[in-house]
């Protein structure tokens, strides 16, 4: 038998031996799908408290259960490691690595360039390597294909197989997970992606083969572009509606009730996540290179990145209104993640909206059930959650909804506040509000 066959054989009776490069929020969970179907998996990260909790049978991800990893790691099927050596005893690699943006807008390719340079040292014939980090279209083949295999004299589609399949994480969903949400796979060849998805197919609901990796990475830009561009819209629709003295809120409810050509999105303090803020950037930065530019795509980042900025001059319009001023009040602000019920900070409105707060002069508490301790990266400020989230309502000048999480109690909030800037709408069922509250 061809490589291939031989390849595609092992995969199908899961004797194959299944890596997961970077144990994140979605290297774990399709470590976990891959051991409970059967294989064979080794997780490898750099972090050893990663490495230790996962052998310890502990996950740090809420959306993977401890019980599950207990599960799979005293079965044998899922071991963890900092030591890329084991890559030259393993046949099947995902990488599952960030891809942020740097502070100027350009793509970080730093982490797909490490991941990829342990890898070539130890490619061999016989590897099937998928790439799952979000980037722009023809990483795969610009950057992959000529660090791995070239150096073995590895012919692609014949000794060995490179395909791209986007991510489709979205933390805190329980309807769509890891392994009933469509993959998408695209090869390098078409042998590459006939082996990535006979390999994905023993563990994945459903895996949509494309023609190519190009139209796999540009799948993916156009999911959260879509996302980002409708979200702009839906912001921008916000801050006409308050020139207008309208309700945006019940603009979009109304719409809504059209039960064909329209999707129903809502604004709110700014985009948050490892998706949406960031890949259709990676997108508009590559057609940079062929003298285009990707206006749609500018102009919503534009207005998205203002909006934490827009939440502050609705705060302190509010808080004139009252007679009361910014500088020196003190303001809660509830909910740090970048969406509810969740512990992920990455990229969250919350951290510029109390920025913004400070730079203007007010006292910023904040209170999240998720997450205890935040800290600005760029800005350098950092604080722990209140411990009585009640106590810190009565006692702020203006409480700043941020994010909706549901175990908050609204009515009680909206009952023991002085003022609310509610930029979720999620106080729209607590009755008689009259103007203690005002909405985004």
């Amino acid at each position: 038998m061809s490589t291939k066959e031989t390849l595609i054989k092992s995969l199908k009776e899961k004797k194959a031996r299944i890596g997961i490069l970077g144990l994140g929020y979605v290297g774990l969970p399709l470590a976990v799908v891959f051991a409970e179907a059967g294989f064979h998996v080794t997780g490898i990260d750099p972090d050893s408290r990663k490495v230790d909790s996962l052998n310890q049978g502990i996950s740090y991800i809420p959306d993977v259960m401890t019980e599950s990893i207990e599960r799979i790691v005293k079965s044998g099927h899922l071991i963890a490691t900092t030591d890329f050596s084991v890559l030259k005893d393993l046949d099947a690699v995902s990488i599952c690595v960030p891809t942020p943006l740097r502070k100027t807008g350009d793509p970080d390719m730093s982490f797909i360039i490490s991941a990829t340079d342990e890898l070539a040292k130890y490619m061999h014939k016989g590897m099937v390597i998928v790439l799952e980090s979000t980037t722009y279209p023809g990483t795969t083949r610009e950057l992959l294909l000529p660090k791995l295999g070239a150096e073995h004299g590895l012919a692609i589609g014949e000794d060995w197989f490179l395909a791209f399949s986007p991510e489709r994480v979205d933390p805190g969903r329980e309807d769509w997970t890891t392994i009933n949400t469509p993959k998408v796979m695209g090869g390098i060849t078409t042998a590459c992606g006939e082996v990535a998805t006979a390999w994905y197919e023993g563990a994945i609901q459903t895996v949509h083969h494309v023609s190519s990796a190009e139209a796999a990475e540009m799948a993916k830009l156009l999911e959260n572009t879509f996302r980002m561009i409708n979200i702009g819209l839906v912001n921008e629709l916000a801050i006409m509606c308050e020139r207008l003295g309208v309700d945006v809120w019940e603009v979009i409810d109304a719409a809504a009730t059209k039960p064909f050509g329209f999707m129903k999105f809502t604004p709110g303090p700014g985009l948050g996540g490892h998706c949406i803020p960031i890949d259709p950037l990676y997108l508009s930065w590559k057609m940079k290179s062929f003298n285009y530019n990707a206006r749609f795509i500018e102009l919503a980042s534009e207005i998205n990145t203002n909006m934490p900025r827009y939440v502050v001059s609705r705060v302190l319009d509010a808080m004139n209104d009252r007679g009361k001023t910014l500088k020196g009040s003190k303001v809660l602000v509830l909910g740090a993640a970048y969406k509810p019920d969740i512990d992920d900070v990455r990229e969250s409105p919350a951290l510029d909206v109390i920025g913004l707060l400070q730079k203007k002069g007010a006292e910023v508490e904040y209170h999240d059930p998720y997450i205890p301790h935040i800290h600005h990266e760029y800005d350098g400020w950092q604080m722990d959650s209140v411990k009585d989230m009640l106590k810190a309502v009565r006692e702020a000048d203006a409480v700043v909804i941020v994010t909706n999480h549901k175990g908050y109690d609204y009515e009680a909030i909206v009952k023991e506040a002085k003022f609310v800037f509610d930029s979720r709408n999620a106080t729209r069922k607590v009755a008689g509000v009259g103007d203690k509250v005002v909405r985004l």
